[in-house]
């Protein structure tokens, strides 16, 4: 794929050094628990149904998430790295200084969410949910976008670096000055308008062509 410089800089998750290991596998989490300055760590959180909990400079490692609605959920200064967070129901989520790196995150519903300062390395986000959602220096690297739905969430200074993104959705999503270059982006659902602006390549180009209803021929 084409190498594309990546302006857009993200502000990475402010954790200290030593922090507390904290077992929540076996817990039952309530609305507006806060949890801080800890590491979790090779686990299962199963079944949980809470509103407005709180992570704080945390990192979450190798913990499988199964059957959870954490909706308006905080998340600041958080770094997730080979998690399972399929299906996990985040809606209202507000994310903020968090890295997600080797997650497995398909079908995880993030819509009416607020991400800033957000990156996504080497994770699978297909099927995902990010609809109405707010989105603010967010890059996703490495990364599977196949089926996500992004319809109409706004964008400032997101970057899509090496993203299969087949058959995504982004019906009324402003991507004027969104790099598209690396990007599989085969059965996009957008509308012309939506394009306008963006930055595609020449093969993208001739992709794209029959949402003008323009037939190419040799």
């Amino acid at each position: 794929m084409t190498k594309v410089k990546d302006e857009i800089k993200i502000l990475s998750p402010q954790i200290p050094d030593e922090l507390k290991s904290l077992n929540i596998g076996n817990s039952h989490i309530e609305d507006e628990d806060f949890f801080n300055i800890a590491i979790i760590s090779d686990c299962y959180i199963e079944e949980q149904r809470a509103e407005k909990v709180i992570f704080e400079k945390i990192i979450i490692k190798n913990v499988i998430f199964q059957h959870i609605s954490f909706n308006s959920l905080e998340l600041t200064d958080v770094k997730f790295i080979n998690c399972d967070l399929s299906n996990m129901d985040l809606e209202g989520a507000i994310i903020h200084r968090v890295e997600f790196i080797d997650c497995k995150m398909m079908g995880v519903k993030l819509n009416n969410g607020t991400l800033r300062n957000v990156l996504f390395t080497n994770c699978n986000l297909d099927y995902s949910i990010f609809r109405f959602s707010d989105l603010k220096q967010v890059r996703f690297v490495e990364s599977l976008l196949n089926n996500a739905d992004f319809q109409d969430s706004k964008f400032s200074k997101v970057g899509f670096s090496n993203i299969d993104m087949k058959r995504i959705q982004m019906v009324g999503v402003e991507l004027k000055g969104v790099d598209l270059r690396t990007c599989n982006m085969e059965g996009i659902g957008v509308r012309i308008e939506d394009l306008n602006g963006a930055i595609v390549s020449n093969m993208q180009v001739i992709e794209l062509a029959g949402l003008l209803g323009i037939v190419i021929k040799e």
